[in-house]
């Protein structure tokens, strides 16, 4: 469904944001993506949906390449931003129909669909998800994690990032761990304890896998 191979992204010189990333999600998969602020979650989203080029590597989305095919790839996607970006002049629902005429879907098929959300109106076959769960209340918070799973039972796909580790334990089916740009660990949870302790929490896991180490343990 999603494949990266080899993905780079640098603003600076001598600072990638992005490093060589690899990564294949599966057709069904709820993949949670992982890591601290600054880490390169955002860059490498973006760089999926289509928004960022990447520097180097390849991704495609259902068999499309992002950069070769933009315009096929991106109608593989359904994407929701960290931050709501709405046109001002627009009602909520002739938001809705705008997605609707963009996607061209048929007038007697987009009626049922704008009851839900937006990014799932054109039923893409990759859900990109950007800290979906930020300032939601707990009956939504519900709700959305109900409407991911009925998502990826249906054959598509969820790709999410969150700092809510509890939900990602509880929700994914893998997870990916990105610090300083390069992706750090990939797996079930049960994969990722191989390496330590069989009760760790996915939070155990991560603050170990991204702690930065004591200034003084760096210099020697």
């Amino acid at each position: 469904m999603l494949s990266l191979q080899g993905v780079s992204k640098w603003y600076q010189r001598d600072r990638p944001a992005v490093r060589d990333v690899t990564l294949r999600v599966r057709p069904g998969e709820i993949f949670g993506f992982l890591g601290p602020n600054g880490a390169g979650k955002t860059t490498t989203i973006k760089m999926i949906a289509g928004l960022l080029r990447p520097d180097s590597g390849t991704i495609t989305v259902n068999g499309r390449d992002v950069v070769r095919d933009p315009i096929g790839a991106k109608a593989q996607i359904g994407y929701v931003p960290d931050t709501a970006v709405l046109y001002d002049r627009l009602t909520g629902l002739e938001h809705l129909e705008l997605v609707a005429d963009v996607r061209r879907i048929r007038r007697e098929a987009r009626t049922e669909r704008v009851r839900e959300l937006a990014a799932l109106l054109a039923e893409p076959a990759l859900l990109i998800l950007d800290e979906p769960m930020v300032g939601l209340d707990p009956k939504s918070n519900h709700r959305l994690k109900q409407l991911m799973r009925a998502y990826c039972e249906a054959g598509r796909t969820v790709f999410f990032s969150t700092h809510i580790l509890d939900v990602a334990e509880r929700l994914c089916d893998r997870v990916g761990i990105i610090k300083s740009g390069r992706l750090i660990a990939v797996g079930t949870l049960d994969e990722l304890r191989s390496a330590g302790r069989d009760d760790a929490t996915l939070e155990s896991i991560f603050l170990e896998l991204t702690e930065e180490p004591a200034p003084e343990a760096a210099e020697r």
